[in-house]
């Protein structure tokens, strides 16, 4: 079997892809830690927003049962019934 070699111009092609690849796949896999960390940022966003959505409900029906049906002006405090 004959050996052959590649030009100097040849091999360096072939690893400056090899290169390029590598990095290719690094900075994929730092965007894919980026993906992650704001998944998790919008989970604990989505569980504040519920929390923050539970507590609205709350306070709406404690406000409710003590003055009834009505508005709030929120400058001034004042209820305005309905």
């Amino acid at each position: 079997m004959e050996k052959k070699v590649l030009t100097q111009e040849e091999l360096q092609e072939v690893k400056n892809l090899q290169v390029e690849n590598n990095n290719l796949i690094s900075q994929f896999g730092e965007l894919e830690v980026v993906i992650q960390n704001l998944s998790l940022r919008k989970e604990e966003l989505i569980t504040k927003l519920k929390e923050l959505k539970d507590r609205e409900v709350k306070i709406g029906q404690t406000l409710q049962d003590k003055y009834g049906d009505g508005n709030i002006d929120i400058e001034t405090g004042e209820f305005i019934s309905k």
